[in-house]
């Protein structure tokens, strides 16, 4: 397997998979900068429940807006152009945080700011997809999407840091690794052919929107994207909230917890790419559905802190594999407009992790208990298995020709 991996990887451009990955994962860190800081954060300005759960979930909101927007403009002007303007509106985002948020209020706008730095995804696999052929697809854009192991960097990170200079200055530390991606970035990533007469893109912007639109199986797969992405970076932003206040943990441990978490998560990503270009996906993501249902219900009845850890690393590997597999179903189904699918399923699963951790810290703030937040994810990951069981047992979502690759 290892060889077949290797052999693959040889089979595109390589340094514009390295640039799309490096690109998303600082990018990521950027994101979910405010959720590794948010027990400081949260513990300065008093916040309650709730309030901890939007503060965390805000950045998430931005950056699944704005995905929606870079997606197609990714395919208008060239992804390369659109990924070096992120890098430098992340720089923009990161001098507000350093420089401004001395109150809730202006916090949550820095963090709806940072947002920009989520929209990276819309970037990074559609370069990965465009620099590999169609039979390597979910490995490459698996690796690409390694990136999301930037929660594991800001997790880590991020709280040692704020123990150290105060979490105000570690916006300012965050501008010297993202000035550094967009050099290598340049350089790195491979420009796009010039397009001839032929190819070039003479429909309006939106007609890209609306063209990704027209398709159920780009509205079905939002709805997935949002159980397995919006699962996994919603969780990544919630727990170190989640361990401080349930278990008692302080800020530096919580976050090392978190980062395990993350670790796993990420990790299985590929793995489900690369598995999914082997296997039937839709098989893969009934029993991945299936496996996330039965932990999160565990999970509910919040077990020693033991049982906890372990049954939230196994939420995260299998949220992070089911990322990996519904993106090789995307490759498949989209191929053409990679980067307004990408931008549209990637701001589905935005919109999924601002609703998990605002809805956890609600849930907590009305029933007293994190329980009700994992029994709800359970219930969802169950209406994920229905959906996929009947798409199963239907022809409208693949064509012919794409239906052998799932």
């Amino acid at each position: 397997m290892l060889r077949e991996g290797y052999q693959a990887l040889r089979s595109g451009h390589w340094p514009s998979l390295l640039g799309a990955w490096l690109h998303f994962e600082v990018s990521f860190v950027v994101w979910l900068l405010i959720g590794a800081l948010s027990i400081p954060i949260s513990e300065e300005f008093g916040l309650s429940p709730f309030e901890k759960g939007l503060l965390v979930g805000i950045p998430l909101l931005g950056g699944s807006l704005l995905r929606i927007v870079v997606g197609p403009l990714g395919d208008w002007v060239g992804a390369k152009t659109v990924g070096l303007a992120i890098l430098a509106l992340e720089s923009v985002a990161l001098f507000l945080g350093w420089q401004w948020g001395s109150s809730f209020g202006e916090i949550l706008v820095v963090g709806f700011t940072l947002g920009i730095a989520g929209a990276s995804f819309a970037i990074a696999l559609p370069l990965a997809s465009q620099a590999y052929p169609p039979a390597h697809q979910g490995l490459a854009m698996g690796i690409a999407a390694i990136g999301n192991s930037g929660v594991l960097l800001a997790s880590f990170f991020a709280p040692r840091l704020a123990a150290v200079f105060g979490w105000h200055q570690v916006f300012a530390l965050m501008l010297i690794p993202v000035l550094a991606t967009g050099g290598l970035f340049f350089w790195l990533v491979k420009p796009a052919p010039a397009p001839n007469s032929s190819q070039k893109p003479t429909q309006p912007y939106f007609s890209f929107l609306s063209q990704g639109l027209q398709h159920k199986s780009m509205l079905w797969l939002c709805g997935l994207y949002g159980v397995t992405f919006g699962g996994f970076v919603g969780l990544s932003s919630y727990l170190p909230i989640y361990f401080h206040d349930q278990f008692h943990m302080d800020m530096v441990t919580a976050g090392s917890m978190t980062a395990l978490a993350a670790m796993a998560g990420s990790a299985a990503r590929p793995l489900g790419g690369f598995l999914a270009d082997r296997f039937c996906g839709l098989l893969l993501l009934r029993g991945i559905f299936l496996l996330v249902m039965i932990l999160c219900f565990a999970l509910g009845k919040l077990a020693t802190i033991a049982w906890a850890l372990a049954l939230v690393f196994g939420i995260m590997m299998c949220l992070g594999f089911g990322n990996g597999v519904v993106f090789q179903l995307v490759s498949c189904r989209f191929r053409g407009i990679m980067g307004t699918a990408s931008g549209l399923i990637g701001a589905a699963g935005g919109v999924g992790g601002f609703f998990l951790p605002t809805g956890f810290g609600w849930l907590k703030e009305f029933t007293g208990t994190f329980s009700s937040g994992f029994l709800v994810l359970g219930c969802v990951s169950a209406l994920a298995v229905i959906s996929v069981m009947i798409v199963q047992r239907s022809t409208w979502f693949f064509p012919p020709k794409a239906s052998s690759q799932a």
